[in-house]
């Protein structure tokens, strides 16, 4: 049985390692969930392990806003204390406190 725990909780505030963006964490999934189509899209030499919690995050870089899906081996806690400004963030979300940003919402 795979056991799987997360390192980063909803609320919390994280940037990629490789790319430019930061956001909020909004889902968990223990491990990959997402389609074999997304995952063949990443370059091979790239691509990160199933069996690892991947995130859904409220991201945001320079030029936009979208929802990101990252694996956890790829995120960082973000201790900058900058505000994320998605426009979906106050839809789920309370103002942000010390780096996480209390739920808000009821999630399914």
């Amino acid at each position: 049985m795979l056991k799987t725990r997360a390192k980063y909780r909803l609320g919390q505030v994280v940037r990629h390692k490789k790319h430019p963006f930061r956001g909020v964490v909004f889902d968990v999934d223990a491990v990959f969930s997402n389609t074999e189509e997304w995952y063949d899209a990443i370059p091979e030499e790239s691509r990160p392990s199933k069996d690892q919690p991947f995130y859904h995050l409220l991201a945001e870089n320079d030029q936009s806003y979208y929802v990101a899906y990252v694996s956890e081996q790829n995120l960082l806690p973000d201790m900058s204390g900058e505000p994320i400004e998605h426009p979906d963030l106050d839809d789920m979300f309370g103002e942000l406190e010390n780096g996480v940003y209390p739920l808000q919402a009821q999630l399914n």
